[in-house]
């Protein structure tokens, strides 16, 4: 007797299926190790973009004040990461040597609070403010003092020079 018992060599075609499961097994490597490095590059984009964020101004209030032909004076904005009152004077009015100009807040209904003396001649400046500041706060106005602003516990001397609503922007 025979045997017949003997292995027979695997089919062509198994060959095939193996060549084929180690290459889709590959390219599932390669494709995961790309949608790693992309995800990666996602996350150093996103901190970039958070990092850019963090020094951009977020202006929250801003104001436009106006002289007595209604010309735009001076831009007031407020940013609340930068602690800050930014103005930026539109025109050319200028104090004189014995005086100083000196920005306002105008309560509804209450009586003006100082937000300080407008120290520089230059085009900007900036004022030390909180956004308690201009919480409630419907208009600013600047008036002109005697050199140092008004003192402790006196008002503004009126008229005012420029005046202007105070706008909240939507968050």
């Amino acid at each position: 007797m025979t045997d017949t018992t003997t292995a027979s060599p695997a089919p062509c075609h198994a060959r095939w299926w193996r060549a084929a499961t180690i290459a889709c097994l590959l390219l599932l490597a390669l494709g995961l190790t790309a949608g790693l490095s992309m995800f990666e590059q996602f996350k150093a984009q996103i901190a970039h973009l958070q990092a850019q964020l963090k020094t951009t101004a977020q202006i929250r209030y801003i104001a436009v004040l106006l002289d007595e032909q209604r010309a735009p004076a001076l831009l007031v904005t407020f940013d609340p990461q930068d602690q800050a009152l930014q103005l930026q004077r539109l025109n050319g009015v200028k104090e004189g040597r014995e005086d100083s100009m000196q920005l306002w807040a105008l309560p509804a209904g209450g009586t003006p609070v100082s937000l300080g003396v407008l120290a520089s001649a230059g085009k900007t400046l900036r004022l030390p403010a909180d956004e308690k500041t201009l919480l409630d706060v419907p208009q600013l106005a600047i008036s002109v003092e005697n050199r140092g602003g008004a003192g402790d516990g006196r008002g503004p001397r009126l008229p005012f020079l420029f005046s202007g609503a105070v706008v909240q922007k939507a968050l």
